[in-house]
């Protein structure tokens, strides 16, 4: 799941630059980690992690700034693939039926995530996912 943060300020990294809370989900754990990534580009998305979140507003500034003594999320993706219109939909339909009919794009591409640890209790960690 992906949700775009609105930045406070003028962002002067390019219009195709935005953070974004992406949730991680482990469904044989039934729990969701959420992390902020700068997203670039529209359709063809490429997530990577944030340096810093100057400008955004301060409960996402801490999100991005790492506590001391906690591990680092890294994560990374390159969209290799962009499928819009019926290809997009019969993908979905294949691989996600419940969010059939949304009109959306997907992308295709290898993603990059370490340091991630659902075992260990952690402030973002939400177990008990809702069933839909």
């Amino acid at each position: 799941m992906v949700e775009e943060l609105a930045c406070e300020m003028e962002c002067s990294r390019g219009e195709d630059y935005r953070l974004i809370k992406l949730t991680i989900t482990d469904y044989n754990r039934k729990k969701e980690h959420t992390v902020v990534v700068e997203c670039r580009g529209h359709d063809a998305a490429r997530f990577q992690n944030v340096d810093h979140a100057h400008g955004w507003e301060k409960d996402v500034v801490d999100m991005v700034e790492q506590k001391e003594g906690k591990k680092k999320i890294l994560i990374s993706f390159e969209c290799e693939t962009l499928k819009s219109d019926k290809a997009a939909e019969e993908h979905i339909q294949q691989y996600m039926p419940k969010l059939s009919g949304l009109d959306a794009v997907v992308n295709i591409g290898r993603m990059s995530i370490s340091g991630l640890d659902f075992e260990a209790e952690g402030e973002d960690s939400k177990p008990d996912l809702r069933t839909a």
